[in-house]
């Protein structure tokens, strides 16, 4: 199934990173805290929104932050995306 967002949503997926402390123990999934970078796996097609004209700024594949507590939370064929306004995507990491 694949996932079409409307006007200024963006599709992502979490990037897993592991996390190790600085005495180098590896954290397990539970005690970390909840990833903010992601990649952008499906763009709206921007336009006009609440009288703002929006272009949309990133693009498949793009790896992004984001807001801490952004976005909803959907489960897709098993696989976990998150759909954020474009507005909750703080930078692009190249």
């Amino acid at each position: 199934m694949k996932l079409n967002p409307l006007f200024d949503r963006v599709v992502i997926r979490n990037v897993e990173t592991e996390e190790v402390t600085k005495g180098g123990i590896l954290l397990a999934g539970s005690a970390k805290e909840k990833p903010q970078m992601a990649e952008v796996v499906a763009v709206g097609p921007g336009g006009v929104i609440d009288g703002k004209e929006v272009k949309m700024v990133v693009k498949v594949g793009d790896k992004v932050v984001y807001t801490k507590y952004a976005g909803t939370e959907v489960k897709l064929d098993g696989e976990e995306v998150i759909i954020v306004k474009q507005s909750d995507i703080l930078a692009v990491v190249e």
